[in-house]
């Protein structure tokens, strides 16, 4: 045989093992292709400490649709968003019909003060337009919506509940709250397993992971708390619902802090592993097809100048899950006060919410790592929240 005939055969044969090994295509049509980002007005960071407004510009809701070659901004609209909080006060709706936008603090004067608004978003009205306005609990924060667009739960950090909203067509309806039994608990986000019978809700100020049982528009709180780290804050479930994971963002004096994995399969679920990612890993969120975990990073870039720990920039950081194991893939430095992260559903596009900056960073997430596209979609506020519909 000669060394031709040998080279095309490992050549066919190198690329079959790639095609078994590769994801399938993911179609351009469903759920996911686009993008709403919450986009605070008010608050800016001024070496280091938080500052709002006075008087205030107002917050944005902005929409980015992820096809085609780039990432592009299609319309941005005024409506209430915050960036206190995890960054993921905003859901949208299977269908991509509606995004439910939550602000847990006004702004009165130079100060901000709790908030309870929820905002129901029309993303098919040209512009899109705020269509009704619901009352949630106090610091009001992280929302989700079931895979069958039926229920939504919202997070109220100031009162230690979780309120539970029926969602039909473009309205919602506030059905209730769950008590987790202590108005101080610090509720930041919560988390909606696929098959829609139980929720994760993270508790930053007493450093537990409440799980929450879900029978139809029945929410309960079964008193199986998990404990991953010092405040943990986001918290995204990934792909088939096999892990969750949580993004611990510690005390803020410097220290590096960690992402934990859930076993959602377990009976009952527990934590099974924690790796470190830096200086507060304010968002947390997998990839569609759950092969990949984003952590956005501040790394100190929220701190002033003159602090031991300030860095210039913040990260991204993206882990391959191999089982239900984090692995590092790649990093790539971000903006200041980085907030949420989005895939695109194809997961080759990784979007990135900088605060200080008012843009958004796009990523290239490729087999090597990850790679800086160059481009920003440039933002009216600061971005502060962003999601898109679950595949």
């Amino acid at each position: 045989m000669n060394l031709h005939r040998v080279a095309a055969i490992a050549a066919a044969c190198a690329l079959l093992a790639a095609c078994a090994s590769a994801p399938p295509p993911v179609a351009t049509t469903g759920p996911g292709w686009i993008a709403v980002s919450a986009n605070d007005g008010k608050s800016v960071l001024d070496n280091g400490v938080n500052k709002v407004l006075s008087p205030a510009p107002p917050d944005t809701v902005a929409l980015i649709d992820l096809h085609g070659p780039a990432p592009r901004l299609v319309a941005e609209i005024e409506a209430p968003a915050i960036v206190v909080g995890p960054p993921m006060a905003v859901a949208v709706s299977p269908d991509e019909g509606i995004a439910l936008v939550s602000s847990g603090k006004r702004a009165i004067n130079d100060a901000l003060m709790s908030d309870n608004v929820l905002s129901v978003i029309d993303l098919k009205a040209t512009p899109p337009k705020v269509v009704q306005t619901a009352y949630v609990g106090a610091g009001a924060a992280g929302v989700s919506i079931n895979r069958a667009g039926t229920l939504a739960l919202v997070a109220n950090r100031d009162e230690g509940t979780v309120s539970v909203l029926r969602v039909k067509g473009k309205a919602v309806e506030v059905l209730g709250k769950v008590a987790l039994g202590n108005e101080k608990s610090g509720p930041s986000h919560v988390a909606i397993t696929p098959d829609g019978t139980t929720a994760l809700v993270t508790r930053d100020a007493d450093h537990r992971i409440s799980v929450l049982a879900i029978k139809g528009e029945e929410v309960s709180y079964t008193r199986r708390d998990l404990f991953a780290g010092f405040r943990p804050y986001p918290v995204d479930i990934c792909g088939a619902g096999d892990i969750a994971v949580v993004g611990n963002v510690g005390n803020g004096t410097g220290d590096e802090d960690t992402v934990s994995v859930i076993d959602l399969k377990a009976d009952p679920p527990r934590v099974i592993d924690t790796v470190t990612v830096g200086q507060t890993p304010e968002g947390a969120v997998c990839s569609p097809d759950g092969r990949f975990v984003a952590v956005t990073a501040m790394s100190g870039s929220n701190k002033p100048n003159t602090s031991p720990f300030y860095r210039a920039k913040g990260r991204v950081i993206v882990f391959r899950v191999e089982g239900k194991r984090l692995v590092k893939h790649g990093e790539a430095d971000v903006g200041n006060w980085s907030q949420g992260a989005v895939f695109s559903p194809d997961n080759r596009l990784l979007l990135v919410q900088n605060m200080v900056q008012k843009d958004i960073q796009v990523f290239a997430v490729e087999d090597r790592g990850l790679r800086d596209t160059g481009q920003r979609i440039v933002l009216k506020a600061g971005p502060a929240s962003i999601r898109a519909a679950a595949r």
